[in-house]
């Protein structure tokens, strides 16, 4: 047998993730997750090689790693109440708070198969996304940093380091803020600029010394393969000094897709094929090949499906 199928690449969701709503007509929907499990009853040989895994829910302890007690409360208090609004583009609905304890309990489960080996790599089909999301507030569609509360539940489970690279097309200010003040993670960014949310200038290197956080603010409309080598050009960067990785965490947004409605990156298929096999072949070298990604941002259903495929087929 090979070392592949001991360890086969892992979907993991949650059922609960469908019951965060944000009203008529808002991008970030159900169908995103409909659409990408849709498209894997046409991929009948990925589906039968991945091994699904249901998702559990954070404990408010474990959101605490990386947000404040007293926000996770008003979230979950907002949804108890049948929901509300906490800015111009992110609400809460009384499924709220499930879903996006559910959300980032997949990912803290995909980090445990990954350490103890169960499955070195997992893609996690979550929603809401995670990271715009701040400490003590929701931003942008997102209401817990799921990659930001993996990344520091990883280190209380043993690892070392973490590396995180976030492909969506906006700044993952969220995630960059939970993680930038522990030198244990190094956080990179690519993303559209100027764009939402105007944060992720590339002299912002974080505040501490080891300087942690690579930011690659990028113009809309260049050549898909500029995105690509810029984004490896910062992995490398960022595990040169020696420092490598005990597990990779992927903020998988697939807005960065030519096309997307919320975004003006080229990518296409093939190059976030590419850069996930680039990612792959790095994490074999550095750290047994464990790698988790989950979803972001992708806008664009049927685009986000086919992506979600490729990028399914390049971790296996």
């Amino acid at each position: 047998m090979s070392h592949e199928n001991k360890s086969p690449l892992a979907f993991i969701s949650h059922s609960d993730v469908g019951r965060h709503d944000n009203g008529w007509n808002h991008p970030e929907h159900v169908g995103r997750i409909r659409a990408i499990t849709r498209a894997l009853r046409y991929s009948p040989e990925l589906l039968m090689a991945l091994d699904h895994v249901d998702g559990r829910h954070a404990t408010p302890e474990e959101l605490a790693l990386a947000h404040d007690p007293a926000y996770i409360e008003r979230v979950r208090e907002l949804s108890l109440n049948g929901g509300g609004r906490f800015d111009a583009d992110t609400v809460a609905s009384e499924g709220t708070f499930d879903a996006a304890s559910a959300a980032a309990g997949s990912v803290l489960e995909a980090v445990e198969r990954s350490l103890d080996g169960r499955n070195r790599r997992s893609f996690c089909a979550v929603r809401p996304p995670g990271h715009h999301a701040l400490r003590a507030q929701a931003m942008g569609f997102c209401i817990f940093g799921s990659v930001a509360v993996a990344a520091h539940y990883a280190l209380a489970r043993g690892a070392q380091r973490v590396l995180i690279v976030d492909w969506d097309v906006h700044h993952g200010n969220g995630t960059q803020a939970l993680v930038e003040h522990e030198p244990a993670i190094r956080f990179i960014s690519m993303h559209q600029w100027p764009w939402y949310p105007g944060t992720g200038a590339a002299d912002d290197r974080g505040p501490l010394a080891e300087r942690n956080v690579w930011n690659i603010p990028l113009p809309p409309g260049l050549p898909a393969q500029r995105y690509v080598d810029e984004l490896l050009a910062a992995v490398d960067d960022a595990t040169r000094d020696p420092w490598t990785p005990d597990l990779v965490l992927i903020s998988a947004g697939f807005d960065s897709l030519a096309g997307d409605p919320l975004g003006g990156f080229t990518l296409e298929l093939e190059h976030i094929e590419l850069l996930t096999r680039e990612l792959v072949a790095r994490a074999e070298r550095w750290c047994g090949g464990r790698v988790v990604s989950a979803l972001e941002g992708g806008y664009d259903p049927d685009r986000l499906a086919a992506a979600v495929i490729a990028h399914l087929g390049a971790l296996r």
